[in-house]
């Protein structure tokens, strides 16, 4: 069990980004939430991922109240299926300044403090479409992507000061953001599925807390828990 260490999840309010809160809570964790709504964490700080100072005041004010930052779990998102066609350019510009940006945003400020103490644990939430693509995904599955690139080139950078970097690349999860009628929870779809189900976000949780505590010669990697989607 790990003890009197702090970590900061995005996203805590609702779906993975609970879940891994829950997870990290359960194991000694003091877990500070970030989210557009209070996530009943042990710091809830109320913030918009894709503003890049909000989230530095956002951590200045994490480790004020918990103290210095061991690890950090990016799973803020949301997710809608939109044909290319039918993109806006802000709709466009919004998937990718939440998802990537607020990954990128999130690095910046807490990597400061990370490679100072040479002791940090950085994990990414990305999404099996970022690998296998997806019929109405281009632009959620473009943000997903790019984080994946993000991760590997972090991590080669801060490897040299004992932070780790890697992602979690989920297949379809049974959280709010699959809507009652999505494609993805339909039966003919989830007969595809080797697993012949969806993931549960507990499940999800326990990669990105294996990631942290357990995976400590892991940097650079995407592990994909997705029911068998991609192989």
């Amino acid at each position: 069990m790990t003890s009197n260490r702090t970590a900061v999840v995005t996203g805590a309010a609702s779906g993975i980004g609970a879940a891994v809160m829950r997870e990290l809570q359960g194991r000694g964790w003091r877990v500070a939430g970030l989210d557009l709504r209070a996530a009943g964490s042990d710091c809830d700080v109320v913030t918009n991922m894709a503003d890049g100072d909000a989230v530095s005041s956002a951590i200045a004010e994490v480790e004020k109240c918990l103290g210095p930052i061991s690890a950090v779990v990016s799973a803020a998102g949301h997710y809608e299926i939109i044909p290319v066609l039918d993109i806006t350019e802000p709709v466009w510009d919004r998937m990718l300044s939440v998802h990537l940006g607020g990954a990128f945003n999130l690095a910046r400020a807490v990597l400061p403090g990370m490679i100072e103490r040479r002791d940090g644990a950085f994990v990414a939430v990305t999404s099996e479409l970022a690998i296998g693509g997806g019929d109405g995904d281009s632009h959620y599955a473009a943000a997903k992507g790019a984080i994946i690139g993000f991760v590997r080139s972090l991590a080669a950078e801060v490897a040299p000061h004992n932070v780790r970097v890697n992602g979690v690349a989920p297949g379809p999860t049974d959280t709010p953001l699959l809507a009652a009628d999505s494609p993805w929870r339909e039966p003919g779809y989830l007969a595809t599925l080797p697993a012949r189900r969806l993931a549960k976000p507990e499940e999800i949780a326990l990669v990105a807390a294996y990631l942290i505590e357990d995976a400590t010669f892991t940097v650079g990697e995407i592990i994909s828990p997705n029911s068998g989607a991609v192989i």
